[in-house]
């Protein structure tokens, strides 16, 4: 075996562990001066060996430790910082210890915590080692039972992983509960919540006839914010059933609302913690957004309990087993909710501006990494966002029954298993008859590969030659890379806008519309014959596979197809790459010293599209809404911060002088059908409605008035936040007046307050620092909760590129500071924090050496933590 460096954990090192825990019995006393936790382990040596039982343990203190029911003296246990090791285990044995924990203490938010005075617990991926000591690891799946015991007045709700089998009062004010959940799990799924909530309550009547009780557990007063969250988790409940053939297994399905969260919401079996962010939602409070995210989270969650939990994985290295997969039904089940094309190009969207910055840069890893220092770094837009187009690929070359009979056959086959990507992938092969050898390279390859693509129309014999070369760029350790097999889904759109025929050569029928190939070479051609006229080709439909295609197409037909094309992402796609194009030629422009003149066609398309009164407003907002700062760098070798910025203004207040009159009429049409619902037709009609006020406010006369109208009315939150995004970022006289009213109003929500801080962080003004920096010593702003750091600090440093990445390098020396303060407290938010410094190979010398000082900054300061160090070296590098 290889010897590594011991604080580098391999995938090649894996070996099973030398026992395993069949019955867990924990007795968690809370209380406000500590909690005392016991815990009796029923354990079982696995395999032939004489190695010593090691449990993993952070931050507990040992108040008593027994092995088979005799206490043991101090020369049988070994105790370090991170483990207890026990000598002299039999076959069989049940090791009982006792600690004392500090859930007030732990402002890293892993293991059992305090939010808002309500204990809860966050366990994956290794948080329950900060409970009790145990074999941590996802391969050990034991059945729990936990007795809770707490105050009767501070924690009159105390809830567990399963059901409820028994309670009393033991005196003193005190009572207790005990929780029996009847499937085996890994600890990272054991959830425990301690609190005075309030509850909503409803049911389900599954398939086979049996009711599961429903409830969503709250801060008091939050009650009527949850009618959302339990809609969308009914209907996910009944989509699973649908869909995959998954029943629920439990009598109870409960979620709790906790302020204080690192991440979205946490599957745990039976019991999901959730970042309140994600539940609460009403008109008044809320955004259409807010109210998709919602829908798309709870159902994520849910969908793990078959996807994660009954099967989960073997290891860290297969999170995206569980993961990718999940984000893929949830995927699935909004685009089935809602617009499917909308819902595809929202997906692309924040794989593009995650995802793929992160596989070209010094963080870039495979789906499935081979190596981990700290495993929350781990949690990352390819493992999830990647991980879901790689299932998606799947999904797309077997079709729909073909991945039903694969998942079917995967879990039937590992129903209570902790399992590997490979054998999900034979499963699909399996079920399939299939050969997917060459896509596992998926797994193990890192890069975001490019399709250099060309056709050639042949008039004289009539036949399209398409001509598709792959090619993946090196990434840290990975030099070499082979070729991928991947679907390929295209069109040929004929003069009249209709899809052409597609047959290929030695083939006897023609196929309607899109035709998916299927790549595996470095290079592959594929000649459409009976081919009357030149086409206008339509590639990579629906983001076939997860890729960055170049393929030089004028102008002319970028303008066609988004008028003509079937594929209504690509119809998307084609305005973005027209946009594109206009962008980036007036980025050379002003480079160059040029004057800068908004092409005719631009205007002519975004107009034409403003008069389709047939399009889903949705899709059509989307389509006028120019790429974004951060998207448009994507496209530079060298990243010119102050021209992309520039020049985007330009377009957009010289569209907006050019479609004045089409965009207030289309605005005022969107504005009056909008209702305060949540409806499909209103939601979409705000949407457009907000992209056209995001033009129309850069006209002083009626985008001010226009602006500061729909905020003063106040109808939805989604209307009221674009319309103070508008108002933010100018130069209006209200600007002060309607932030310091805004603020009036929600100061009592901090959910609502979130998005205050956000709508100044991303203003594009020229003072944001400045403003980011008073905001940072506000009242209301605190390193303690992570939606506010989110809120403040990860928005400006990501979605703000010009003040973040201003010249004089101030941006970066805020960020920097609070990541350092943040890594005392919580380094799993403070890592997280750090991404936008990787990229600094891209920008000019002078950002360089000041976003490389900010690193080594970081990764000289004493004691830091294993997140933070773990990525800013690597973003060194």
């Amino acid at each position: 075996m290889p010897q590594n460096n011991p604080d580098v954990i391999h995938l090649e090192d894996y070996r099973v562990p030398d026992f395993l825990i069949e019955h867990v019995e924990l007795h968690v006393d809370l209380g406000d001066g500590g909690t005392r936790v016991g815990s009796r382990l029923t354990l079982r040596r696995n395999g032939e060996h004489g190695r010593p039982l090691v449990l993993h343990g952070e931050g507990l203190e040992l108040l008593s430790i027994a092995l088979d029911g005799k206490s043991l003296a101090a020369g049988r246990y070994r105790l370090d910082d991170e483990t207890l090791t026990v000598e002299g285990l039999g076959a069989e044995a049940v090791l009982e210890t006792e600690c004392r924990i500090d859930p007030d203490g732990n402002t890293a938010l892993e293991g059992l915590y305090r939010s808002n005075g309500t204990f809860c617990t966050q366990c994956e991926a290794e948080g329950f080692r900060k409970i009790t000591w145990y074999l941590d690891r996802p391969d050990v799946m034991a059945r729990f039972r936990t007795t809770i015991v707490g105050d009767r007045t501070t924690q009159p709700v105390m809830l567990s992983n399963g059901n409820p089998v028994a309670s009393g009062t033991t005196g003193d004010n005190r009572h207790w509960v005990t929780w029996e959940d009847p499937f085996p799990k890994p600890s990272y799924l054991f959830a425990l919540v301690a609190g005075d909530l309030a509850v909503v309550e409803d049911s389900f009547t599954t398939r086979s006839g049996r009711e599961v009780a429903l409830r969503i557990y709250v801060e008091h007063g939050n009650e009527d914010r949850c009618g959302h969250a339990m809609t969308a988790l009914k209907h996910a409940m009944a989509w699973d059933e649908r869909v995959y053939g998954r029943e629920y297994d439990l009598d109870i399905f409960m979620i709790v609302a906790v302020s204080d969260f690192n991440m979205g919401a946490m599957e745990n079996k039976g019991l999901n913690v959730f970042n309140a962010k994600y539940i609460l939602a009403k008109p008044e409070t809320a955004t259409d957004v807010d109210f998709d995210g919602i829908e798309s989270v709870v159902a994520h969650e849910y969908f793990h309990n078959w996807t994660g939990n009954r099967v989960t994985c073997r290891d860290w290295f297969q999170l995206t087993l569980k993961e990718g997969l999940t984000v893929f039904r949830d995927q699935q089940f909004s685009a089935d909710m809602n617009s499917a094309a909308v819902k595809r190009i929202a997906d692309v969207q924040r794989l593009r501006a995650a995802q793929f910055p992160e596989d070209g840069g010094p963080l870039a890893h495979p789906i499935q990494p081979q190596s981990y220092i700290e495993i929350n770094n781990f949690y990352t837009a390819t493992v999830y966002e990647k991980g879901a187009e790689v299932i998606r690929m799947i999904h797309r070359l077997l079709g729909t029954d073909g991945f039903r009979k694969g998942s079917d056959l995967y879990f039937e086959r590992h129903d209570g298993q902790a399992v590997t990507t490979e054998d999900f992938v034979a499963a699909m092969e399996d079920a399939n008859d299939a050969d997917l050898g060459q896509f596992r390279r998926w797994y193990v390859q890192a890069g975001t590969p490019r399709l250099i693509c060309s056709g050639d129309y042949d008039a004289a014999d009539g036949s399209y030659l398409l001509t598709v070369r792959q090619e993946t760029p090196a990434t840290p350790g990975q030099p070499e890379k082979a070729p991928l097999h991947m679907p390929f889904a295209v069109g040929l759109i004929g003069r009249d806008g209709a899809d052409l025929p597609l047959r290929l050569a030695g083939e006897n029928s023609a196929e309607a519309g899109t035709r998916v190939l299927q790549l595996r070479e470095a290079e592959s051609r594929f000649r459409f014959v009976d081919i009357p006229e030149r086409p206008v080709a339509s590639l990579l439909r629906g983001f076939s596979a997860p890729v960055r295609l170049e393929f030089a197409q004028p102008a002319e037909d970028l303008a066609f197809r988004m008028a003509h094309d079937s594929d209504d992402f690509n119809r998307w796609e084609a305005a973005q790459e027209l946009q594109n194009k206009v962008l980036l030629g007036l980025v050379a422009d002003r480079r160059a010293g040029r004057p800068l003149v908004l092409p005719d066609m631009l205007a002519e398309a975004l107009g034409t599209a403003l008069d389709d009164d047939g399009a889903d407003p949705s899709l059509l907002a989307l389509m006028l809404t120019l790429p974004g700062e951060v998207m448009l760098a994507q496209h530079m070798e060298v990243i010119d911060v102050e021209a992309i910025h520039d020049v985007r203004e330009f377009a957009v207040k010289a569209l907006a002088e050019r479609l004045r009159d089409r965009l207030l009429a289309r605005y005022r049409a969107c504005h009056a059908a909008a209702r305060p619902g949540f409806d499909g037709a209103s939601m979409a009609a705000r949407h457009l409605q907000n992209a056209c006020l995001a033009y129309l406010s850069q006209l002083d006369d009626i985008g001010r008035e226009t602006a500061l109208a729909q905020y003063r009315e106040r109808r939805t939150m989604t209307e009221t936040m674009a319309a103070l995004a508008r108002i933010a970022a100018s130069d209006w006289p209200e600007r002060d007046e309607a932030l310091a009213d805004f603020h009036a109003a929600w100061r009592n929500d901090p959910l609502v307050i979130d998005k205050w801080f956000t709508v100044q962080a991303t203003a594009a003004r020229a003072d944001t620092l400045e403003h980011v920096l008073a905001l940072a010593g506000h009242e209301d702003f605190t390193l303690r909760n992570p939606n506010r750091v989110r809120a403040l600090i990860g928005a400006f440093a990501s979605a703000n590129p010009t003040a973040f990445h201003r010249a004089d390098g101030a941006g970066y020396d805020f960020v920097a500071e609070r990541i350092l303060a943040l890594d005392a407290s919580n380094p799993q938010v403070a890592a997280r924090l750090i991404a936008p410094f990787g990229q600094w190979r891209r920008y000019d010398k002078a950002r360089q050496e000041r976003m490389l000082n900010q690193l080594k900054r970081i990764v000289s300061q004493p004691g830091l933590s294993k997140d933070v160090r773990e990525v800013a070296s690597k973003s060194l590098n």
